[in-house]
């Protein structure tokens, strides 16, 4: 041991007495504004279909039709990754786990739409489908079928259609609270949102609902899409989709970007509208930031390009597909649209090979970082974040498993979540 050094300081305690005191409603304002990502799932797709197409077998259908697809278009893993451009060392693997996925759960989250997707209908024939939507849903997760997350997608706050959205809404949610209850997965989307005060309205109608049936203020949340230039930038200059998280009062879960509604507010025409054109970017990259640290979660837009005709033509779709996908999640967007049964394969596709081609790096930074063992990158606590939020995203999708995260990292789920939400204090790391 070396000499010890005398520690000198020229401050009073009070001085940070004072100094903690004076930040004392920062404290609770970054507390309340930036609570951080809520640590559950997020699925990795949604699935819109309209509110009179919607069956009790629509999601078994769905995989169905992909597992279709998949056998006429690509009928082993060679062929498949041939067509996408996946590595031969991932063919397999990737393969694999698509066929499962689209076995066991080809949906992640499902929207019954009732804004553009159903369009304007006599009140009494939405009224029914509403009220059946929501007997189905019930019915879902009853008898365990029900996608992960399931809901609906109302019209918007906008005067010509706001009354019947309100009531879409209300026969909706009172047809579950009938048949037992509020899922856990349920999820809201409003759409066209423009001001704030249109989510402010929003919450006004969900407080009102909960107040009338005693449930828990806050319990029903909702994502937000953003389809209008307004939302991005109001008349003023500043940045409306912040507002509107604001606005939101706690129940915004989701940012969801319209890829087509918002490309033709900004003039973008038809035959450019896709989710990588540079208004796109801007909008996403916006809605990224505005979004970041508060726990509510950004979604890319979908595709219109379908997997349909011969095989030329899928292949060609599948292939646009896959690199829009592969493309949003390198830029953290970690959800999309899917439009057609014959999109999913290439989104788990996609998403299979974005964690797995990541797993060894990604685990052997991590187990680096924890072990305090160095090698050539330099991780920080931000990093670890990252790696660890990277690894239980690829394990909820069904990209990695459990058992293999634990072999390479030395790391529990639990040790990944702690990683991924830190809080103060020391970290403490059990054995897998």
């Amino acid at each position: 041991m070396g000499q010890q050094e005398k520690v000198a300081t020229s401050l009073a305690g009070a001085v940070s007495e004072e100094i903690s005191a004076s930040l004392t409603a920062v404290d609770a304002e970054l507390a309340r504004r930036y609570p951080g990502d809520p640590g559950t799932r997020q699925p990795v797709h949604t699935v819109y279909v309209p509110g009179d197409v919607f069956e009790p077998g629509t999601l078994r259908s769905w995989g169905d039709q992909a597992l279709a697809a998949l056998d006429e278009h690509a009928p082993d893993a060679s062929s498949f990754a041939a067509v996408l451009g996946i590595p031969e060392e991932l063919a397999g693997p990737v393969h694999d786990r698509v066929r499962a996925k689209l076995e066991r759960e080809p949906v992640e989250d499902l929207r019954i739409d009732f804004e553009d997707g159903y369009g304007p209908r006599p009140d009494a024939e939405e009224d029914e489908a509403a009220a059946r939507a929501a007997r189905l849903v019930s019915e879902a997760y009853a008898n365990g079928t029900a996608a992960p997350y399931m809901g609906i997608r109302m019209k918007c706050m906008e005067a010509g259609v706001r009354d019947r959205g309100i009531r879409t809404t209300d026969v909706f949610l009172s047809g579950l609270m009938a048949a037992g209850g509020l899922p856990e997965g349920l999820v809201l989307t409003l759409p066209k949102v423009t001001y704030p005060e249109q989510v402010t309205a929003f919450v006004q109608l969900l407080e009102a609902f909960e107040k009338a049936h005693g449930l828990d203020s806050g319990r029903i949340g909702f994502e937000i899409q953003i389809e209008t230039s307004q939302s991005i930038l109001a008349a003023d200059g500043t940045a409306a989709v912040a507002r509107m998280i604001d606005a939101a009062r706690g129940r915004a879960t989701g940012l969801h970007y319209g890829t087509f509604d918002y490309s033709a507010c900004v003039g973008v025409s038809a035959a450019y509208q896709a989710s990588d054109h540079p208004a796109a970017d801007h909008a996403k990259a916006v809605m990224q930031v505005a979004a970041a640290g508060t726990g509510v979660r950004v979604s890319d837009g979908s595709t219109n390009v379908l997997p349909v005709g011969p095989a030329d033509r899928v292949h060609e779709a599948w292939r646009l597909h896959y690199g829009l996908t592969r493309r949003a999640l390198a830029r953290a967007y970690y959800q999309g649209w899917d439009m057609h049964p014959a999109h999913l394969p290439t989104r788990y596709a996609a998403v299979y090979a974005f964690y797995r081609e990541g797993l060894a790096p990604a685990a052997a930074r991590l187990a680096a970082y924890v072990a305090k063992a160095g090698g050539d990158v330099m991780d920080e606590p931000a990093t670890a974040k990252a790696l660890s939020g990277y690894l239980l995203r690829g394990i909820d999708c069904g990209a990695l498993d459990t058992a293999e995260v634990a072999r390479l990292t030395g790391l529990t789920r639990a040790d990944l979540e702690a990683f991924a939400s830190p809080r103060r204090g020391d970290l403490t790391v059990t054995a897998p």
